[in-house]
């Protein structure tokens, strides 16, 4: 038997199942991002933003969620990797017979030296090319608008950003346009090449497809892809600009079907420029005056602007050539590079560090400088249950850790960018002095949860949602979180002025009259509301900061005192309260302090206890005991808590956790600077963690016992915990050879 039988095939199928959450990779431009399956389909994709309503949502309902698929229409395996330090995707198809490979990217352009502005093209590029023999595809493009809730209608036209309207007489160079009645509008949009001498470009018709009867709205676009050995086709999906330049179109007697080499020198030119040169805000690129003598193509419509009458295009609708995708394509892989190229880590785990720094780096929504949990929304935290829920929201409940993370990685810009963003954040507080434990990537409030009942959910999780409903719940701890974030960035990054002291001064003042008040901890819990031991601890955080900063900084402070006296008795309260004699281990509330929450790991991370402390070392290994002898771990990963003894008001089940498996092993590095049995303990429960990264080293949020990836992908908070603890293990690692 040859080793492509015994390999994993794939056999294409028109009913083609769910693709487990964990096959799947993303890429994004700091606007949006897509998920894409190992065998070559864009499964989730929200347009123009992370929070903008769904046009691919095929993870969430295989039929009617949307999709662009590129697949082989035979048996195949698949490999699927980044480009080397980039965000960069490259999904292979292999059988006996050929090879393909589809390279995918959401474009960026580097920053310049003169520091010039550059359009950021909104484009979805999917660039197919056969590196060896024969592999029939077919592309699908079927988009399903407003979570596959907007009709649209599809029709295939003229594409006028082709350099020539045609490539013959007989076959003209087209489009699919999309049109959907919400108002938003899809182009699809393709250019041919060859990447061998005496191999001619492929011929691609585009077809309207009609997927109605599995619950689509409108007509996809499809293709037959039978490409050979060097030849290539790149697809590329947009919004389209709103105002097009006005073109006007002449029948001219040509001869030949070529067109003019000195027309496309011009495209490529002007290419470049958007590239490499400095491109002014508003400067119009161009295609030059030329004869009809030099356009030389058979009879066929073309644009006059190449006859004769210099016509321009805007910079964010240039024409579409071979040789503007390559330029693309070589500036995104370059802007990736430089990117991480910067980052100071130096330990033990580079790879699994800088791939959850590129991650990382996929959730920031750089018009405000705000980081997204996940990109995606619903995605089961056990498969079949009802936890689903819609991360595509900044928590600021994370801030301390994206902010620790991207400083320890020396990441300063996008620190700086997030600070300014919290501070907005703290300059539009709640009339009693509160805020939200969440925002919109723009800064607002407005989070309302919806159910989308029309989905199926992924492998039938029900209910979809949209939005998110604990946007408005009490969830006390996000003041710790958020204190520790500006005690950091005033520690690493820009220092605090006056007037954001008074906001930082008020803000303590408000923690100091709320922290006896009961809330719903940071699993946002949907029933009643207790004493959470993580709470109470990130209450302590949220006034010790303050002091810190106050005292460091000689910052005036009329409540000093106050200040000192609620801190020490939060102190005072957590370890006579939370505490549970008889488990010798801190409990998940003062009303539940029986019942086990892996939450309470935080202690030595946040400096309220030393990892050595005794009652904190008894608490971790009361946690690092499996479920069935009171514990929290099974197989070396961490769960929250037992969902069968302690009521969340959610119900279901679901897997490990990754965050509180990292949390857990960075509390183990903090107990290991004093046994080395507990640092060793962590390095195994770390490196086994890796081997639940996926085939491209991305997180989910959780871990099925079978070891299935479950929950939102790619999910933000584990890498910046992974980001963390592989930092802390190696700082420890290299004191104790020191």
């Amino acid at each position: 038997m040859s080793a492509y039988h015994r390999m994993n095939v794939l056999h294409p199928s028109p009913d083609r199942d769910y693709i487990p959450i964990s096959d799947h990779a993303l890429i994004g431009n700091l606007r949006t991002a897509a998920l894409i399956s190992i065998d070559g389909s864009v499964e989730s994709y929200c347009v123009p933003n992370f929070d903008s309503p769904s046009i691919f949502a095929r993870i969430v309902d295989k039929d009617k969620g949307g999709h662009f698929s590129i697949t082989p229409t035979v048996p195949f395996t698949t490999k699927q990797n980044y480009l080397p330090s980039s965000n960069v995707l490259q999904t292979k198809f292999m059988n006996e017979h050929g090879v393909a490979s589809v390279t995918d990217f959401l474009p960026r352009v580097p920053t310049t030296e003169s520091g010039s502005k550059k359009p950021l093209l909104p484009w979805l590029i999917r660039r197919v090319e056969v590196i060896r023999g024969q592999m029939p595809m077919t592309m699908q493009c079927a988009p399903a608008f407003n979570y596959a809730r907007s009709k649209h209608t599809m029709e295939i036209i003229e594409d006028d950003s082709s350099p020539y309207a045609f490539v013959s007489s007989r076959f003209r160079h087209m489009k699919a346009m999309f049109k959907s009645e919400d108002g938003m509008n899809l182009d699809l949009r393709y250019v041919v090449e060859s990447t061998m001498e005496a191999v001619n470009p492929p011929v691609i018709r585009l077809e309207s497809l009609d997927l109605t009867t599995k619950g689509h709205k409108g007509l996809a676009a499809s293709a037959d892809l039978n490409l050979d050995a060097g030849q290539c086709v790149t697809f590329v999906l947009r919004s389209p600009p709103s105002e097009y330049p006005a073109f006007f179109y002449s029948q001219t007697p040509m001869q030949s079907r070529a067109p003019s080499p000195s027309l496309l020198s011009k495209a490529a030119k002007d290419a470049k420029i958007q590239i490499d040169g400095d491109v002014p805000e508003n400067t119009q690129n161009s295609i030059s005056a030329q004869s009809s003598a030099d356009i030389a193509t058979p009879p066929a419509l073309v644009p006059v602007s190449s006859l004769g009458h210099g016509r321009t295009r805007p910079v964010d609708d240039p024409y579409l050539t071979a040789e503007l995708i390559a330029a693309l394509l070589k500036a995104t892989n370059k802007y990736w590079n430089d990117w991480v190229r910067k980052s100071k880590y130096d330990g033990l785990w580079k790879e699994a560090v800088h791939r959850s720094a590129l991650a990382l780096k996929l959730l920031i929504f750089e018009p405000t400088g705000a980081v997204i949990a996940s990109p995606t929304f619903s995605l089961p935290e056990y498969i079949g249950g009802t936890r689903n829920w819609d991360y595509r929201f900044s928590w600021i409940r994370d801030s301390s850790f994206i902010l620790y993370a991207l400083i320890r990685l020396g990441y300063t810009h996008e620190a700086n960018a997030y600070m300014e963003f919290i501070f907005e954040r703290l300059r539009d507080k709640n009339p009693d002095g509160s805020i939200q434990i969440m925002y919109t990537i723009h800064g607002s409030k407005d989070l309302e949860e919806e159910e989308l009942n029309h989905l199926d959910g992924h492998k039938g999780s029900k209910p979809v949602r949209i939005g998110n409903g604990a946007a408005d719940h009490v969830q006390l701890d996000i003041y710790g979180e958020l204190m520790d974030c500006i005690y950091l960035g005033q520690k690493f990054g820009k220092p605090l002025s006056y007037d954001d002291w008074v906001l930082v001064r008020d803000l303590v003042d408000y923690v100091v009259s709320i922290w006896q008040q009961p809330d719903l901890s940071i699993w946002e819990v949907r029933n009643q509301k207790r004493n959470f031991t993580y709470s109470k601890i990130m209450l302590w955080v949220a006034i010790d900061r303050g002091i810190r900063l106050a005292e460091k900084r000689s910052f005036p402070c009329p409540q000093r005192e106050k200040w000192y006296a609620a801190r020490d008795a939060i102190y005072e309260e957590i370890m006579q309260k939370a505490w549970n004699t008889d488990l010798k281990a801190f409990g998940q509330s003062y009303e539940k302090n029986d019942v086990m929450d892996s939450a309470v790991l935080i202690m030595p991370l946040v400096f309220f206890l030393h990892g050595s402390d005794p009652r904190f070392l008894s608490t971790l290994k009361q946690i690092l005991k499996t479920p069935e002898r009171g514990g929290l771990t099974s197989n070396n990963l961490v769960y929250r808590y037992d969902v069968k003894k302690a009521d969340d008001g959610v119900g279901g089940e679901e897997g490990t956790f990754c965050l509180c498996t990292l949390w857990c092993v960075e509390a183990l590095a903090r107990a290991g600077e004093y046994d080395k049995a507990m640092l060793r303990k962590a390095v195994s429960m770390f490196e086994d963690f890796l081997l639940y990264l996926n085939h491209v080293g991305l997180c989910t949020e959780e871990i099925s016992e079978a070891g299935e990836g479950l929950g939102n992908a790619v999910q933000g908070f584990t890498h910046v915990t992974l980001i963390s603890a592989a930092y802390n293990l190696s700082r420890n690692l290299q004191r104790l050879s020191d």
